[in-house]
């Protein structure tokens, strides 16, 4: 699948986050299609040499072991760059909960080094991700991005200050700036091990090895789960949009359309060919109830189309648990 213009063979890209699970995906489908240079910065703190490994020794290719909380790394990562795709942060409600000033320093320090650096460095646009956290308390079902309600975590207050800040950015220096507002993506890639592992990955991870598995709550809260390509598809469009009414603003990226925990869990069994009972166990804090997605607005202004649906991006994420764990 392709979403870009003949643009990328003429443009360098600075992919932040570029060793982590979405940031990786991004990376491989620029140097598939043969993007001018692909610079990857990355602490490492949650992703993986091995995701960008194929690269290393590619002449279009270049990897920064660096830092966003420190503004000299951002800097030279901006260096000789057009275009920006800011995936790198951390993740996870309940690590913002019990840590929220590591969680601040990476999403907004880190974030704000980041639009400094870029502005400085005279980056043509900047795309970045945001998350569908900021909704919040919020019950409209589906999610529009104009409506947003309280803050339920340290990590929602993170990355809604970093679209405050994208904002005043982007009216007092001019930059061309698109958030994209992830909904609970999953897909190849995504780590299954540590405290803070998405429930995807942690499903499969426990079906392939005979693991117990734990549903927090009662199982029936909905989530509108986001194959990671539909993520990929986002970033890339929003980096090429030639559509003067695309930039700064936010989009929702999911497929809108939601599913339970307990009826996903179903179908992982069911495509593993395994009955395996869930265990339960009390809800976490901060977490939202249902979330599905509104999303009219990324298909209007950037073309957006999520054209892998959640039954066959479980399917090929699955593949790849299997072949890797």
């Amino acid at each position: 699948m392709t979403f870009h213009t003949s643009e990328i063979k003429n443009k360098s890209f600075l992919v932040t986050g570029g060793a982590g699970f979405i940031g990786s995906n991004i990376v491989e489908y620029l140097i598939r299609n043969g993007a001018k240079k692909v610079r990857v910065l990355d602490n490492l703190s949650n992703g993986f040499m091995v995701n960008i490994e194929p690269y290393l020794n590619l002449p279009d290719f270049e990897f920064i072991d660096g830092d966003i909380t420190n503004p000299e790394n951002c800097a030279n990562a901006c260096k000789g760059i057009d275009l920006v795709s800011h995936q790198a942060a951390l993740g996870s409600v309940p690590r913002s909960i019990a840590n929220p000033q590591v969680t601040h320093a990476a999403n907004v320090t880190g974030f704000l080094n980041m639009l400094v650096a870029a502005r400085d460095a005279g980056v043509e646009r900047f795309v970045y991700a945001s998350s569908s956290s900021v909704y919040g308390d919020i019950t409209d079902s589906p999610k529009v991005e104009s409506r947003i309600g309280n803050a339920l975590s340290p990590y929602a207050v993170s990355k809604r200050t970093d679209e405050l800040y994208a904002s005043v950015f982007a009216m007092n220096y001019g930059m061309k700036i698109i958030g994209l507002r992830y909904f609970n993506v999953f897909g190849p890639r995504q780590d299954p091990s540590g405290p803070y592992a998405a429930v995807i990955p942690l499903f499969m991870d426990a079906i392939l090895n005979n693991k117990e598995v734990w549903i927090n709550g009662n199982g029936e809260q909905t989530r509108d789960f986001t194959f990671v390509m539909n993520a990929v598809q986002a970033n890339i469009l929003s980096l090429f949009t030639s559509n003067d009414d695309a930039y700064n603003k936010i989009y929702n990226v999911a497929v809108s359309d939601s599913i339970s925990v307990n009826n996903l869990f179903r179908e992982i069994g069911a495509i593993a060919g395994k009955e395996v009972k869930p265990g339960y166990r009390d809800e976490r804090p901060g977490d939202v109830r249902s979330s599905l997605a509104d999303i009219s607005l990324a298909k209007k202004h950037i073309g957006y189309n999520p054209v892998i649906k959640l039954k066959e991006g479980l399917e090929i994420t699955f593949k790849w648990f299997r072949e890797t764990y």
